[in-house]
């Protein structure tokens, strides 16, 4: 820890006017009736993420000596293309290990700076093994994702401009994986405007670093199972478990469900698109898991915005679901004519819109002269389900749960 400092930080902040975007800080009115609410886009960051921070200047402090032997990184994807583009301004050869789960989009991104890929199987923590082997191996210079003061001090910026931007900010919510980005951000802000709070926000299925801190010891998680890969870490770093030991206030975590309302939120009230490790702040915010903000000016900082087209696209359908939009009916019928049109009427009537249909034979709890009826819906809110559902059963129907 001795090694970071407030002008270790500056210090970066003159090195990335090089590559680095300041990325802009927008207010988001709709995001929480109880608070000022403000992002800060690290979604819109070159390379679509802050990771290009703290990998820059890693890599232009590095020596020559150091550059000609490459560079060997381990990441889930944005510390990966941080580092591929760092080494590539840099012509060094860079190997990048990642976990053979992570995104097909975020591989190619990879690559496409010139990088060497090596899948890995397992999650991010496997990853690292490998690549620390590989690095002793080669003789090459590893550029840990987080657990390092030079990387540290390129996250800090994000902390800087911050406080630049948005001066009079009570607290600052920061997705939290290994910790890097929170304790760049924490230092930078509590050296600066002690009086400020900082909160992480971690997924509820990958919460090493909550876990670590209620230990106070470093805790590895025998499994994390959440779509925000970003953030998908088992087991915290040495360096950042003990400056957010320090420095943050609290951390808080969110579920799936609301990680993807989150998202759903970002793309249709701001026009937005975040990745899930990018949008557990602005879920920490909608779900109120802090509610000592209220009537607070509060940056939440979206931390990326490499998400998969392919795992969008059920993101957002389990975001409609988690608001109450969208929603799955069963009934149980009487096989005869004339029932689908009944059903539909009685649906349209309250409001809902069929989006899909589908029969089945009858369940094993429902009569033997039945058939299954499967409606996909499209709804306003959890309300209008509920009187769906009445409105079915007041005129007969039965719901099979």
């Amino acid at each position: 820890m001795s090694e970071l400092s407030m002008d270790l930080i500056r210090r970066a902040a003159e090195t990335l006017k090089a590559v680095a975007r300041r990325t802009d800080m927008i207010f988001a009115p709709k995001l929480s009736v109880n608070s000022q609410v403000y992002l800060k886009t690290e979604n819109l960051q070159i390379t679509g993420s802050f990771k290009v921070r703290g990998a820059f200047f890693k890599v232009s402090t590095l020596t020559q000596e150091e550059l000609d032997h490459g560079i060997v990184a381990c990441s889930a994807g944005n510390h990966a293309q941080g580092v591929a583009l760092s080494a590539q301004r840099a012509k060094a050869k860079a190997i990048i290990c990642m976990p053979d789960i992570a995104p097909i989009s975020k591989i190619e991104a990879t690559k496409s700076y010139g990088a060497e890929v090596h899948l890995v199987p397992g999650t991010y923590d496997d990853a690292g093994a490998y690549a620390k082997g590989l690095c002793d191996e080669r003789h090459m210079t590893f550029v840990h994702p987080f657990d390092d003061p030079k990387v540290i001090a390129g996250q800090g910026t994000v902390g800087l401009e911050i406080l630049e931007q948005l001066p009079d900010v009570d607290a600052v919510l920061v997705p939290v994986g290994g910790g890097g980005l929170i304790s760049g951000v924490s230092y930078a802000i509590k050296h600066l405007k002690p009086s400020c709070r900082v909160y992480g926000v971690q997924a509820a299925e990958a919460p090493s670093m909550l876990r670590s801190i209620e230990a106070q010891d470093k805790l590895t998680l025998s499994t994390v199972n959440t779509f925000a890969d970003g953030i998908a870490v088992k087991h915290p770093g040495d360096l950042t478990f003990e400056l957010v030991n320090q420095y943050v206030d609290g951390i808080v975590t969110v579920s799936e469900d609301e990680i993807a309302a989150a998202i759903l939120f970002l793309i249709e009230q701001r026009k937005l698109v975040c990745e899930g490790a990018g949008a557990v702040t602005v879920a920490a915010m909608i779900y109120d898991r802090i509610p000592e903000l209220r009537g607070k000016k509060v940056c939440c900082v979206l931390s990326g915005g490499n998400i998969d087209v392919n795992i969008l696209s059920r993101v957002i359908y389990r975001g409609l679901q988690a608001n109450g939009r969208r929603t799955e009916l069963r009934l149980a019928l009487p096989d005869k004519p004339g029932q689908l049109a009944a059903v539909t009427a009685i649906i349209s009537r309250a409001g809902g819109n069929v989006i899909g249909v589908s029969y089945g034979p009858s369940a094993m709890e429902t009569a033997l002269a039945s058939c299954v009826l499967s409606l996909q819906l499209e709804t306003r809110d959890f309300e209008q389900i509920g009187r769906i559902h009445m409105d079915l059963e007041a005129a007969g129907y039965t719901l099979v749960r």
